[in-house]
């Protein structure tokens, strides 16, 4: 079993430096190639770019909830509840069928 998650391609996992604005601040967040591709798909999805949904979530974050302590962890939760909302939907659709 732990043979499919160590044997998966490094370049998954390699860290990758964007940098972007913030509600107007310059800022660069650094997360794993996956979750940036993941993050691409949901702007995508949302019409927007990367740099635009993610400035656009912190902006939602902080009318929520204030400063968020770990933004980079909540774009990592963020990718995972995409998936999960993902792999519902196409439950509901097979069951559909």
């Amino acid at each position: 079993m732990c043979r499919i998650f160590a044997g998966q391609d490094p370049e998954r996992y390699e860290l990758e430096t964007r940098r972007m604005r913030l509600n107007g601040q310059s800022t660069s967040i650094r997360l794993e190639k996956s979750f940036w591709g993941i993050l691409d798909e949901i702007a995508e999805s949302e019409d927007l770019s990367t740099p635009a949904f993610v400035s656009k979530l912190h902006g939602e974050v902080l009318e929520i909830h204030g400063e968020s302590k770990n933004f980079t962890s909540l774009l990592r939760c963020t990718c995972l509840v995409h998936r999960e909302a993902a792999e519902r939907a196409d439950e509901v659709s097979i069951a559909a069928e």
